[in-house]
């Protein structure tokens, strides 16, 4: 198996970084390789020809009789074996080899008697390029670190404006439909808009269309509740004063379920709206629950495994397991348990399960499946109630089958006296 990378490295600053050293890299060694050769093709033809034409001028001294100059000479010993084949094959060159130490350009040719050799001292044109080389390197590494930290900072400030449009997004997709990215360059039109400016301008568009939306429906969703609560009082009033029959007890008992639906749609509005205040009290997890139970009037096994105490809105907790026992017995199969342990509480059923799709995005109202009956409202409204008092509502399905709901409270810890508190 291929080992995987470190999760960095799938950063864009690091591929960044990556791009832009490989892209120097590759440019400073064309660049330095161009020059290298320029510069020592021209350094060893123009030695190649001051040993041309010392050997010209000491085979005209040859020629005529005269002595040889010091830095020339026949059959010398330390002509090179390749130029001294190349001489006697009647032949001239030249050849860049060691003699004495130093760096020598020699140049041979043939003559009656032997090879006439001259020689020129190269070791300064060799120090010349040597250090061409080196300041070729210093540079590169120079502008390769200048260029890097200047890209690095450019790609950080593009990759600093993603995240924040991330985190923004993250935010609307929790529920902070007012979070807006605010990017300067979307405010002024006659800024010119890069991409990451014009993908945050589309983040804030979206937003405030579907907080739009989302308030138009909330409106809307009140405004019916609340038409609906007087016609339904008056009806209910009406129903009560019918003669006791069969079908009085038939429309007492739609009226009581229109009443009830009309005060799930007010209680979700009003979560919507984000604006109930919670009351919160410490209390004792167990008895709290077998209340709950108890007022259910349904045949729920209450376990205790460990009682806790917890700060929590009584109220509301108590129409979050009120809802979560009353869809175990609608939608599941008996027994239902509900399990106290800690500060955690779950309610299970031995049915066929929470449906497919209530398990990978969570309740929608007015959709259900199984018996039928209901409306989607009351798992709704116990997310909406279990995000209100902080608690954390998890659906999933039993090991064994059946729905399993888990709700988790924090456990209240009494502070100790003496430890810093307000007064």
């Amino acid at each position: 198996m291929r080992p995987r990378l470190p999760a960095w490295t799938a950063t864009l600053t690091w591929k960044a970084a990556v791009f832009i050293t490989v892209m120097c890299c590759a440019l400073a060694a064309l660049l330095g390789a161009l020059v290298h050769v320029a510069v020592t093709r021209q350094t060893v033809n123009s030695a190649r020809a001051k040993a041309l034409s010392r050997l010209d001028l000491v085979t005209r001294d040859y020629e005529a009789g005269r002595p040889l100059p010091r830095f020339a000479g026949m059959d010398t010993p330390g002509l090179p074996e390749p130029l001294r084949a190349l001489a006697a094959d009647g032949r001239r060159g030249t050849i860049v080899a060691d003699h004495d130490g130093r760096t020598t350009m020699w140049a041979a040719g043939p003559t009656d008697s032997g090879t006439l050799a001259a020689r020129v001292d190269y070791t300064l044109s060799q120090s010349t390029i040597t250090n061409l080389d080196r300041s070729i390197l210093g540079s590169s590494v120079l502008a390769i670190g200048t260029t890097l930290l200047v890209g690095a900072f450019a790609v950080t400030r593009v990759t600093r404006r993603l995240h924040l449009t991330a985190q923004v997004a993250r935010r609307i997709s929790a529920g902070d439909l007012d979070a807006r990215v605010n990017d300067p360059r979307t405010k002024d039109p006659s800024r010119h808009q890069d991409e990451v400016a014009t993908v945050s301008g589309a983040l804030d568009t979206m937003a405030s269309t579907l907080h739009g939306k989302l308030l138009s429906e909330q409106r809307f969703t009140a405004d019916v509740a609340h038409e609906l609560r007087t016609p339904l009082t008056g009806l209910s009033a009406a129903a009560e004063l019918l003669p006791e029959s069969r079908p009085t007890e038939m429309v007492r008992d739609r009226v009581r379920a229109m009443r009830a639906l009309t005060e799930d749609l007010l209680e979700i509005s009003r979560l919507d709206a984000r604006t109930e205040l919670v009351d919160l009290a410490v209390h004792a997890l167990a008895p709290l629950a077998e209340g709950v139970v108890r007022a259910s009037g349904t045949a729920t096994e209450v376990r205790v495994v460990r009682d806790a105490a917890v700060e929590t809105d009584r109220r509301r907790l108590e129409r979050v397991l009120g809802n979560l026992v009353a869809n175990a017995h609608r939608h599941g199969r008996p027994p239902v348990v509900l399990t106290v342990d800690g500060p955690a509480v779950t309610v299970r059923d031995h049915g066929d399960g929470y449906p497919a799709y209530l398990l990978e995005h969570g309740p929608q109202r007015f959709r259900t499946e199984g018996s039928g009956k209901g409306h989607g409202l009351g798992l709704t409204i116990a997310v909406g109630q279990s995000a209100a008092i902080g608690a954390a509502l998890v659906f999933g399905d039993a090991p064994e089958g059946g729905a399993l709901a888990r709700l988790a409270l924090s456990e209240y810890t009494p502070r100790m006296p003496g430890e810093a508190g307000s007064s």
